[in-house]
């Protein structure tokens, strides 16, 4: 089980998820089916996570399942960062799907176009 902060174009949210890493492509697939392909994520020690979350952890561990990986904690990005200091974050790990980045190709060309 990993609790890991992404932070998004849409801001910042906190999963618990069972796979074993952030780049799993399985876990990519399901953040990309919900819009999410580009971020920078940072793993929370479980722990801190169980003790930061309380009871709300507990309840969201229990409902996540070996069918349903992936569970989202906390959507609110003012109370994650509120939750926990850069100190107890991980090494940032940087994802930008194919299609972000070629996205992000395509508007920094048109950008460049004086029409």
């Amino acid at each position: 089980m990993k609790t890991i902060m992404l932070l998004t174009g849409g801001g910042a949210l906190v999963i618990l998820t069972s796979f074993h890493s952030i780049t799993e492509p399985g876990l990519l697939t399901k953040l990309e089916s919900k819009g999410i392909d580009k971020f920078t994520a940072h793993e929370i020690p479980l722990d801190l996570s169980r003790v930061r979350y309380g009871a709300h952890f507990k309840r969201v561990e229990n409902d996540l399942s070996e069918t349903d990986d992936l569970r989202i904690l906390d959507y609110n990005g003012v109370r994650a960062f509120r939750l926990f200091s850069f100190d107890e974050l991980g090494p940032p790990i940087l994802y930008e799907s194919p299609a972000a980045a070629a996205a992000a190709g395509a508007v920094s060309r048109s950008s460049d176009d004086p029409r």
